[in-house]
């Protein structure tokens, strides 16, 4: 692979785009991305813990914010290396770390309500449906059915940002190249992953939708991705940076998910501080005794994601060869010399945050909200087959959809059979945050409230 068109600037469906002075295509994507819809719903998004009253307690969008951050970092600082040994040219080091900051930005925006638990929910509803054999489910194609039985966010989102957005204008967002891959941690669809017998790194979960396929090849050989394979089979190899997209997300859940433990208190915040000197090693001065130890956290936590990005950066370079022959396949903080202090914060994540008994109750609540949900609009859908997929003929036919569509604005341009009626189904109950999932779920199921 080479840098001259991994950092494309063309954009999606616009390969002539032209960037204009002072106005690079990276910062216009990081724009594009942050004024979106989408995006500002993840401030009402779990991350770990769903439906939290604490205000510091951390949300989707402050996690992809500060994600942002520490991609920018890697990137400027791998750029700058690249720089030094001649094999990237003098201020393209500001481009890579420019689209690292915006494909940091994006990289959650497919999540849907209630975290992973929420992904898993949603795949959960639509496995039974398949495995019913009625309705909308029965007619969808085999080969298709694993995009909906194994919920997946990273493909929701780039379903969002390359059809939805923008008014559902060819191309979406219209995000350039350089960022779409660097956000594409997964290269295939969910079919091709299915017919892979390989291990590749790209291939632990599947990035691309059927529907989206198309979009997703224009992106990848614009960039010159390598790939295996061939139609239905074709899986790509990830674009390099997107190695740093996803050390930046380790980075920031993995430390920051413990920093939250301690403030909600599942975790006591001297072991918090323990693990974190793991990473930061030992100070060599003493510590300030007065200092309250909310503040020795936050202390600790600064100096372990900056200890963080100067080891993933490491392992980049250490990789690099690999990396740009598409052969490298791991994770950067997973070969780094923070590996084992990454694998303790994961093992006491599993065993001490995801398991905590608030968290465990919501997700339970949280699934019986998006089923409800899913099995209450799922009616509509299949009302609107009976109408011949035609939404005029189904709001005349029946006044209570008519009503609903009005209340929750449903968009249903683009359903003209069941595969992309599920879609739908899945881009809107996904699309959903934490509050407005329980607010419709009520409405529909007529639980007025008192206040």
């Amino acid at each position: 692979m080479e840098w001259d068109r991994l950092l494309n600037p063309g954009r999606l469906c616009r390969p002539d785009f032209e960037e204009k002075p002072g106005r690079p295509a990276y910062l216009q994507d990081y724009d594009r991305i942050l004024f979106s819809e989408p995006f500002r719903r993840l401030a009402q998004k779990t991350q770990v813990h769903p439906l939290h009253s604490h205000d510091h307690v951390h949300h989707r969008m402050i996690h992809s914010m500060e994600t942002s951050s520490v991609g920018r970092s890697l990137g400027i600082q791998v750029g700058q290396k690249l720089v030094e040994r001649g094999s990237l040219a003098e201020g393209q080091q500001h481009v890579m770390a420019g689209v690292v900051q915006a494909a940091c930005l994006v990289h959650d925006i497919g999540n849907p309500p209630f975290g992973h638990s929420g992904e898993d929910s949603i795949g959960e509803w639509f496995t039974r449906q398949f495995a019913s054999g009625t309705g909308l489910a029965a007619a969808v194609p085999i080969e298709v059915r694993p995009e909906f039985e194994a919920f997946e966010g990273n493909a929701q989102g780039f379903r969002i940002v390359a059809r939805l957005e923008m008014g559902q204008r060819e191309g979406g967002m219209r995000l350039c190249y350089a960022t779409l891959g660097a956000f594409s941690k997964y290269p295939c669809t969910a079919e091709a992953k299915a017919l892979s017998s390989g291990s590749y790194v790209g291939l632990k979960k599947f990035g691309v939708f059927q529907s989206e396929r198309d979009l997703f090849a224009e992106a990848a050989t614009a960039l010159g991705l390598p790939s295996d394979g061939t139609g239905a089979a074709q899986v790509w190899r990830r674009h390099p940076l997107a190695f740093l997209v996803e050390a930046a997300d380790d980075i920031c859940y993995r430390i920051l998910d413990i920093e939250d433990a301690a403030t909600v208190g599942d975790l006591d915040s001297d072991l918090v501080a323990g693990i974190l000197e793991d990473i930061t090693g030992k100070a060599n001065h003493p510590e300030d005794a007065a200092m309250p130890l909310r503040d020795r956290v936050g202390m600790l936590r600064a100096m372990a994601i900056g200890a963080s990005i100067e080891s993933a950066v490491e392992a980049f370079m250490a990789n690099y060869d690999a990396i740009m022959m598409g052969e490298f396949s791991d994770g950067l903080m997973e070969v780094s010399t923070k590996a084992d202090a990454f694998a303790k914060l994961k093992e006491i994540s599993n065993a001490r945050i995801f398991t905590a008994r608030r968290k465990t109750e919501l997700e339970i609540s949280g699934r019986q909200v998006l089923h409800g949900l899913l099995n209450h609009f799922s009616g509509l859908y299949e009302d609107l087959k009976a109408c011949g997929w035609d939404v005029e003929a189904l709001k005349a036919r029946h006044g209570y959809w008519a009503k609903l569509i009005r209340a929750v604005d449903l968009d249903l341009r683009g359903v003209t059979d069941e595969y992309t009626a599920l879609h739908s189904l899945g881009d809107f109950v996904s699309g959903m945050t934490d509050r407005y999932a329980v607010k419709v779920r009520d409405m529909v199921e007529g639980r007025i409230s008192q206040g």
